[in-house]
């Protein structure tokens, strides 16, 4: 069981991501972590029972990553994608699950670091900021792991990049979820 945060970790968590945006809003997107609401949302659709691995894109300050780990089985593992050292340190030392892999690279290396057949691809990346190249890389190497019917969730801010996303995945479904700041769209994909 993933051990829930004092107060005091979580402030130290909050102050972590905010200078993480600071130094590059453009690769975290957000001033704060995802609000319970975003993460019940965006993880609350999904039969967690059946999941063996899941791949996480940008998992920040592991706000995701627990609760992921709150819902998967003692067999199952994530792959946690994260390109800023700070966070990726972060995780690996404060989330001690061995269940849990943080690579410090880009969700690109994907295929590189995981075997085709994953069960649920979850990301918490700003695509709509980040340049074409690196979000067509990323999109590709999701499909070339994910399982047949397997889902890709994540949240944006805005949607306009759905429609981008729509042509790599195009049973695409969004729900608005209020509840955070700043408000997000929930996607669920598949393959």
């Amino acid at each position: 069981m993933v051990p829930s945060l004092s107060n005091l970790a979580r402030a130290r968590q909050r102050l972590l991501f905010a200078r993480g945006f600071l130094a590059n809003p453009r690769g975290v997107g957000s001033v704060i972590p995802s609000s319970p609401r975003l993460v019940g949302r965006l993880l609350g659709g999904l039969d967690w029972s059946q999941v063996r691995h899941v791949v996480e894109f940008g998992p920040g300050t592991g706000v995701v990553t627990r609760a992921l780990l709150a819902r998967l089985g003692p067999d199952a593992r994530v792959t946690a994608f994260e390109i800023n050292p700070e966070f990726a340190a972060y995780l690996a030392r404060d989330i001690a699950d061995p269940r849990l892999t943080v690579v410090p690279a880009s969700a690109e290396t994907l295929a590189s670091h995981v075997e085709p057949g994953v069960d649920v691809a979850v990301s918490s990346l700003p695509f709509s900021i980040m340049p074409r190249h690196v979000r067509t890389g990323i999109l590709t190497a999701t499909l070339e792991v994910l399982a047949p019917g397997a889902p890709f969730v994540g949240y944006q801010y805005s949607t306009a990049w759905l429609k981008e996303l729509r042509r790599f995945f195009p049973d695409l479904s969004v729900r608005f979820e209020p509840r955070n700041w700043p408000p997000a769209f929930v996607f669920t994909a598949h393959r």
